[in-house]
């Protein structure tokens, strides 16, 4: 007897977002805490200012690079494949930063990204305090 298996819809949605990322690759990145904030350095080279997308959602924070493609007449594909692949880097951070306040330049494939601490209130997070008994 023999026993087919059906793949759960919970596999088959991870395998088509699995193929979404699959188009990116990650890049090298090195975080540098500071005293008032941290400093992320990430390397994109290929990239260029215009194809640089940053996105704060919640505590992550979502960077997307994409490099400029240059298509020759005589252009051939030679498995470089791999090498043409676009940059995508997600980090839980916390929310602890001041992302509004973010401040990006990039240069020479590197990508400079500085995130102040967000100022925290004393008197405001005595307000949020309650009493329950």
């Amino acid at each position: 007897m023999h026993t087919i298996i059906q793949a759960s819809e919970t596999h088959r949605r991870t395998s088509t977002s699995g193929t979404a990322t699959a188009a990116f690759r990650k890049p090298v990145y090195d975080c540098q805490g500071q005293a008032g904030g941290m400093k992320l350095v990430v390397y994109v080279p290929g990239v260029d200012a215009s194809g640089v997308s940053i996105e704060a959602r919640g505590p992550d924070i979502v960077i997307t690079a994409r490099k400029t493609r240059f298509v020759r007449v005589n252009w051939q594909p030679l498995n470089l494949e791999s090498l043409q692949k676009d940059y995508l880097l997600r980090l839980r951070l916390g929310r602890d930063f001041a992302y509004e306040r973010m401040q990006a330049e990039i240069g020479g494939g590197v990508l400079t990204i500085t995130l102040p601490k967000r100022v925290s209130d004393p008197a405001g997070s005595a307000s949020r305090l309650r009493r329950v008994a």
